[in-house]
């Protein structure tokens, strides 16, 4: 892994650093921040709330609302601006939506109440799974980004290690950027996840090779001129002004490899995306052991607890391959899926 230490070039106009400050600006304002608490106070992860807020927060400054008063045409004044969104995306946010007025008619401020849009059917998503040689090449693309203008924000330095990591153990992109220095036991050869999507701690263990990337990438955040870089309660990825990693950052730079990888990007959230790093590390994970001759029902398990799974259902959906996106995987995913998937015969002998 070539880890260049030129200058660094960001092209902000381009978005790739997501740094923007959850300062909140319209007249629902200090409603945010104290919704914001009282989950925060009950212990709920709240920062995919603020991003839904800062969105809502924009969308009352530019229609000038005045009046603290949530309508449903408001609401739907909202949906309408939403075009590009996801089914599961829009869902998220109606949710947010109906917790926020049902606390602001709580509070004495009434309020129409939305109803949730359909649920998103988890089994109708088709995630793209990168070939060997697509990892391949985005290994070499990480490896060759280069930097020209100083800027102490940039995350570049770290992109070969993160990609790595995140193909390598199937951990998902907010666990690699929350890991911090204590976490990381080279010597054990694992990695322990504490800040997990389920709250659930696991340990990942580490490939030699996998092993050697992060030494490497070690050696070189330890040569900037930075206080208690090694710090046990110090973040494992950081930027060389000592800043924690943002996954927006690493989207940015994902999407530019991907770009010099040729792999085109379809967007409207159909990827390929970062956590598609995830799908792909257990997919290629199940067709390694089909392929070995393992009983895929005995080493399914294995793997959901591996990957923090709360059922073996959310690990059977990662071996939904697309023969149109990887015709090459085609026989793999047949051979795979005849001992996920076993074929059932269907007799006429009246019973069911």
């Amino acid at each position: 892994m070539s880890l260049r230490w030129t200058s660094c070039f960001i092209a902000r106009k381009e978005g790739c650093f997501m740094s923007e400050p959850f300062n909140y600006s319209s007249i629902y304002a200090p409603f945010f921040h104290d919704f914001i608490k009282i989950k925060q106070d009950l212990g709920y992860d709240v920062l995919r709330t603020k991003w839904i807020f800062l969105e809502f927060d924009r969308f009352f400054v530019g229609i000038g609302a005045t009046e603290i008063y949530i309508t449903r045409n408001l609401i739907e004044l909202w949906r309408n601006t939403r075009v590009n969104d996801g089914q599961r995306t829009l869902y998220a946010k109606y949710s947010i939506w109906l917790q926020f007025c049902k606390y602001m008619c709580s509070v004495g401020h009434e309020c129409y109440i939305p109803r949730l849009p359909k649920a998103p059917d988890k089994n109708s998503f088709t995630p793209y799974i990168f070939s060997h040689k697509q990892m391949q090449d985005i290994f070499r693309e990480c490896d060759s980004l280069q930097l020209y203008d100083k800027h102490m924000s940039t995350i570049l330095f770290v992109i070969p290690a993160v990609v790595r990591l995140l193909y390598g153990t199937g951990m998902r992109v907010s666990e690699a950027l929350s890991l911090k220095n204590r976490d990381v036991n080279l010597a054990g050869h694992c990695i322990t996840l504490r800040k997990t999507k389920n709250g659930e701690q696991r340990l990942a263990p580490l490939s030699g090779s996998l092993q050697k990337v992060l030494d490497q990438y070690i050696i070189s955040r330890d040569k900037m001129p930075l206080p208690k870089m090694d710090a046990p309660d110090g973040y494992f990825f950081v930027s060389p002004s000592g800043v924690f990693c943002r996954a927006g950052s690493v989207y940015c730079w994902f999407r530019r490899v991907l770009a010099k990888c040729g792999i085109q990007h379809v967007g409207n959230h159909r990827g390929p995306r970062v956590h598609d790093l995830r799908h792909t590390f257990a997919v290629h994970s199940l067709m390694k052991m089909a392929k070995s001759g393992h009983d895929l029902y005995y080493m399914l398990p294995l793997l959901s607890t591996y990957m923090g799974h709360k059922s073996i259902g959310a690990t059977e959906r990662y071996v939904r391959l697309t023969h149109e996106m990887h015709p090459e995987l085609l026989d793999d995913e047949r051979k795979l899926c005849a001992y996920v998937f076993p074929k059932i015969k269907i007799t006429n002998d009246g019973n069911n």
